[in-house]
């Protein structure tokens, strides 16, 4: 049975990882996720094991550079430039920016660009506006959704906070009609300290990630992957199948 489960109320994709994202109000969604998100990443020069990018978790600062797309390039097409935390505009493939970055990480780091994308666990992450206030309760504070990076922002139909964990397993399709965008729901996503730092200065808040752990065992949200390629919208109903 299919059964409406809320709406989309924002959109994100991050053309560079672990950079500022952009916020849209319409998307194409392709078999590879958001259509230009997470495009390009810099990668730790050496690390051979583990995750080799160059993630806020390794430098915080990362956050609050600010990837500019031309207003004539292609909507996904990798921005051209960077808007750094002093306010500098760099270009993102240049050398002065990547020479910033290593002296602010302290190791060599590379630009590296991917047409399938750079993920971490799955191409779409979605988490509910009830999620995240019941975190923001528990921690005491009002928290930014940039905080937690999503593709898609849902508000869902009176589910509760968590409620999306019911999902697993199951396929969302985004709009109406048989040739709606869908996605299936894969993973909760496990969160770690990126939700701790603050999207516009990237201090550091550990009552996020603690609230997170006592509510829902670290876990807010989940992670999908596309099962039918398509435009979407902010407004599109999500239809659980």
């Amino acid at each position: 049975m299919v059964k409406e489960v809320g709406w989309i109320r924002e959109i994100y994709r991050y053309p560079v990882k672990s950079m500022a994202g952009e916020k849209l109000d319409t998307a194409e969604l392709g078999w590879h996720g958001l259509e230009g998100d997470r495009r390009a990443a810099f990668v730790r020069s050496g690390v051979r094991s583990g995750v080799p990018w160059l993630t806020a978790s390794k430098l915080p600062a990362l956050l609050t550079y600010v990837p500019l797309r031309d207003p004539a390039a292609a909507p996904n097409a990798l921005p051209a430039r960077v808007r750094t935390p002093t306010g500098q505009e760099l270009e993102l493939g240049g050398q002065t920016l990547c020479a910033e970055l290593e002296a602010a990480y302290g190791a060599p780091v590379a630009l590296m660009e991917w047409n399938h994308g750079i993920f971490d666990d799955a191409a779409i992450s979605l988490i509910t506006t009830a999620t995240i206030a019941a975190i923001a309760d528990a921690a005491g504070l009002s928290l930014d959704v940039r905080r937690f990076r999503p593709n898609f922002l849902v508000e869902s139909n009176g589910s509760g906070p968590f409620g999306d964990d019911a999902w697993l397993g199951r396929t969302i399709r985004i709009g109406a009609g048989e040739d709606a965008a869908a996605v299936a729901i894969t993973m909760r996503d496990l969160r770690c300290v990126m939700i701790n730092l603050d999207p516009w200065t990237a201090a550091a808040e550990p009552r996020i990630l603690k609230a997170a752990t006592r509510l829902n065992g670290t876990c807010a949200g989940v992670y999908a992957t596309v099962v039918k390629a398509g435009p979407i919208a902010v407004g599109d109903r999500l239809y659980l199948q």
